[in-house]
């Protein structure tokens, strides 16, 4: 891998291109979170949730496919971005909940419902996901483009995606584990939300169908390695590493790559999909660069 990303900017160069970027993200969620009439608890829950130190990878890959395809990022990449990341923000306040994943730590800080309280938390995480909507509906200028981004996120978020990958690894807990069950729960849960973020990007952007159907395979394929990489460092790095509390997937017998495959197996295939993912992306040329980098970024991370 070193070879074929030799003339990419160095990884210290581009953890700062990430932070300053991520703090672009956030600048967006503010600003969106501040026109809103929303008063008291709730607001004070939103800022907090929003507010933590998250990686933005999601967001960030709607920026840079909207990028990659137009030339620059517009505002309706923007608020796309700013969409999904509410998404992912209220998926970890809900898994962190005593209901299912039970964890008192997220990004290094309380979760949402110790620090505040469940019922509150419920109701960030429901605000969160539709007020993502409600921002694609009325922001968005073009209204075939608005029907698109909120179509492409509802179906990866919901039932067919995230939620259905969710349900499905609840329910894999201390029951016997299959290849085909651990491929199923992580394409859904994760690998899908990384489609939906490189769709909306290329839409925004307006690419062609092969251009879409091309970053939404780059899309999948770092999101399922993304996983992989959680499940390994939840067995290898420290709470404080990750910002929540590791060797959880371990104690409730999730079904995770290091338990069903092994370790060696998890790290190959990780390696196996970057490389997949990055060959996706040879016919942008070097404007796909960002893009590349980013798949080795994922690659190589500790926390």
């Amino acid at each position: 891998m070193q070879t074929k990303t030799e003339n990419l900017k160095s990884s210290t160069d581009f953890d700062a291109l990430l932070r300053r970027k991520a703090q672009s993200i956030n600048y967006i969620l503010e600003r969106i979170l501040a026109s809103q009439q929303i008063d008291g608890e709730l607001k004070e829950a939103l800022k907090y949730s929003i507010g933590t130190p998250g990686k933005r990878i999601r967001s960030l890959l709607v920026l840079w496919c909207c990028e990659l395809v137009a030339g620059r990022i517009n505002h309706d990449a923007e608020l796309a971005a700013a969409a999904i990341e509410m998404v992912h923000t209220y998926s970890l306040i809900h898994d962190d909940l005593p209901a299912m994943d039970d964890d008192d730590l997220r990004r290094g800080v309380p979760t949402c419902h110790k620090a505040f309280d469940e019922a509150t938390a419920i109701l960030t995480g429901d605000a969160l996901l539709t007020l993502a909507f409600e921002i694609l509906a009325k922001g968005i200028e073009e209204p075939a483009t608005a029907l698109k981004l909120v179509s492409q996120l509802a179906h990866d978020a919901g039932p067919a995606g995230m939620i259905g990958g969710q349900m499905a690894d609840l329910k894999a807990e201390k029951c016997e584990s299959t290849k085909e069950l651990l491929e199923y729960i992580h394409v859904n849960k994760t690998a899908k939300m990384f489609r939906c973020a490189a769709a909306l990007g290329a839409v925004c952007g307006g690419a062609t169908k092969k251009q879409i159907d091309r970053l939404c395979e780059y899309g999948l394929k770092i999101g399922l390695g993304f996983q992989i990489t959680d499940d390994i460092l939840d067995v290898s790095a420290s709470s404080e590493q990750l910002g929540k509390t590791a060797g959880k997937d371990v104690r409730a017998a999730k079904c995770t790559y290091p338990a069903v495959v092994g370790m060696d197996k998890a790290v190959q295939l990780q390696i196996k999909l970057t490389e997949e993912a990055v060959a996706l992306l040879k016919p942008f040329g070097k404007k796909a660069d960002t893009l590349r980098q980013l798949a080795m970024a994922l690659l190589q991370r500790t926390k």
